[in-house]
């Protein structure tokens, strides 16, 4: 089965560069590496990071952790996904 972890944040106004810089340099460093990532940005200084793993639902994956409060306008968000065959 495949999981998709999602983890979006949104910057302090005017600080969305610098905390796409923090999810790149996180995303290098879990502690195990996911079969595939993605990072994404999009307007308001949001910052999205997608990882997919080979593991049951609800297994115990790495995810990003929180950045420093200083950075980031409110808690960051996190999704669960399992990938769906058809029949």
């Amino acid at each position: 089965m495949t999981v998709a972890l999602m983890w979006e944040a949104r910057a302090v106004d005017g600080r969305g560069p610098e905390l796409l810089e923090w999810a790149y340099a996180q995303a290098e460093v879990l502690a195990t590496a996911p079969l595939r990532r993605e990072i994404l940005r999009a307007p308001q200084d949001r910052v999205l990071v997608i990882t997919w793993w080979d593991a049951p639902y609800d297994a115990e994956l790495p995810e990003l952790p929180e950045p420093d409060g200083e950075l980031i306008t409110r808690a960051v968000h996190r999704w669960r996904f399992e990938s769906v065959e058809r029949d």
